[in-house]
């Protein structure tokens, strides 16, 4: 047989696996002898590639050639549906255009480096009553105080009539009280007693004892035992020496320090001993117990620095010192922080008892609120205020500064929100915090009334105000 013979043979042949037959093959030129194992391999490799061939794309040559093989639809072909993908697929998909969206969004800083980042920005701060109080969080305190919009907050001495900033006060009142003595004995030591012991119900517990010493010796001033007070005494020394200013009380009553012997023992003691008194000198020490019961603690009152303004366009923006804040400069920066985090807050849903409480807090964070009138004539008055300070202060504030204060006006808060002036509520209630403009406006029945009988639209500032109006920056 020929070469092409023992090809055409081999590939119809039905040649089982495993079968070896001795058949030796005689090429030209050589006297070669080759097993039927190693032509049969060559044939399987030839069936191999002829079956790859014809296989198609997809197919395995270990799968079943004689199966009717999958019809694969060009694009072309219209008259069959598609099949709808797999679950797998979708999900493998809907992973795919999430990854693209997350792609294409803008990133969020989210990390506390990033908070901490904005939070030693200067950056606006909205109050609740939705104006913009600018203040430098990173800067303690702000380095050109010419930009604040208050210099500070500052207090009057009652007694002296000083103008104080915060950390003068207490030791210049109690300068001003001792100075006192040199005046008046009773209204001194009175103003010690409540002024210079922070304990109230201590001091409490002092004047009840003295008032107690007082009224046994009017009811009994012939008798000698009333009159004196030993100051070893336990009650003595635990309820009355124990407070800045009962001692001084007593010796403007009288009462003088005299040492006395003691029965039974050899060393004499301290007493304060009053002498007899007349009719008249016992009224007169009703009075003065009188006017213990009543005394006050001396305090430094606010000073509202009043302050008139041109029409500006600048009338929302505050600058305000650390002063108004009821925090120190770290916890400000924290507050930054914690401000940078909001947006997450509101988008969670928390109720109305949680949302009041967190107000609450919030308004607790301030000491003091700058509050600015926006006058009918466009001027601007400005005031300092304690946060709680009630609305009747606040127009009281307004009539001291108007010619026509005794005219009936209104406020009305950011929002439109009307106050009244007979509600007992305090400023930070109001959401008038750190800082806030007001509006006000004349009661208009009145002027129209005061319009129908001929008369002119009242005067607004007060001409002291009006020589010192500024301009905003």
């Amino acid at each position: 047989f020929s070469f092409e013979t023992i090809l055409l043979w081999s590939s119809s042949s039905s040649l089982k696996p495993g079968w070896v037959l001795p058949i030796c093959l005689f090429f030209p030129g050589g006297q070669i002898f080759v097993r039927l194992q190693k032509m049969k391999k060559f044939f399987d490799d030839i069936k191999k590639d002829i079956k790859f061939k014809s296989a198609g794309p997809g197919k395995k040559l270990t799968e079943d050639t004689s199966a009717k093989p999958e019809v694969v639809q060009g694009r072309s072909s219209s008259k069959h549906d598609r099949h709808a993908p797999s679950e797998g697929a979708q999900r493998a998909g809907a992973a795919a255009l999430a990854r693209i969206e997350q792609h294409q969004k803008p990133k969020v800083h989210t990390s506390q480096d990033a908070i901490r980042t904005q939070g030693e920005t200067c950056s606006p701060v909205i109050t609740p009553g939705g104006v913009s109080v600018q203040t430098q969080m990173n800067v303690m305190p702000v380095k050109d105080p010419t930009l604040l919009s208050v210099s500070g907050v500052y207090f009057i001495c009652p007694l002296t009539g000083a103008t104080l900033t915060k950390s003068e006060r207490e030791v210049h009142i109690k300068e001003a009280i001792l100075m006192r003595f040199e005046e008046d004995e009773v209204e001194a030591s009175v103003m010690m007693m409540h002024t210079f012991n922070k304990d109230r119900e201590k001091v409490k517990a002092a004047v009840d004892i003295i008032s107690k010493y007082v009224e046994n010796i009017c009811k009994n001033p012939t008798e000698e035992k009333y009159r004196k007070i030993k100051l070893n005494n336990k009650v003595f020394q635990e309820k009355v020496k124990s407070v800045e200013g009962s001692r001084e009380f007593l010796q403007a009553l009288g009462f003088t320090s005299v040492m006395l012997p003691i029965e039974g023992q050899e060393e004499e003691e301290e007493f304060l001993v009053l002498p007899e008194q007349s009719p008249d000198a016992l009224e007169l020490m009703k009075e003065r117990r009188d006017r213990l019961q009543r005394g006050e603690p001396v305090r430094a009152q606010l000073d509202r620095q009043p302050q008139a303004f041109r029409p500006s366009p600048n009338a929302q923006r505050f600058e305000l010192p650390p002063e108004f804040y009821n925090l120190t400069a770290e916890e400000l920066k924290r507050e930054q922080q914690q401000r940078s985090e909001l947006v997450e807050k509101n988008a969670m849903l928390r109720t109305k008892a949680m949302r009041e409480k967190e107000e609450q807090r919030e308004r607790r964070k301030y000491n003091y609120t700058l509050l600015r009138v926006r006058l009918p004539d466009g001027n601007l008055l400005q005031g300092t205020f304690y946060a709680w300070d009630r609305m009747p202060v606040l127009f009281s504030f307004m009539r001291e500064s108007l010619v026509d204060g005794w005219q009936p006006f209104e406020l009305i808060a950011p929002g439109g929100q009307k106050l009244q002036e007979s509600e007992d509520i305090a400023l930070a209630e109001c959401s008038l915090v750190p800082a806030a403009l007001l509006t006000f406006a004349w009661d208009a029945a009145v002027q129209a009334d005061i319009a129908a009988a001929g008369g002119k639209s009242p005067t607004l500032l007060k001409p002291e105000l009006l020589e010192n109006i500024r301009s905003l920056s």
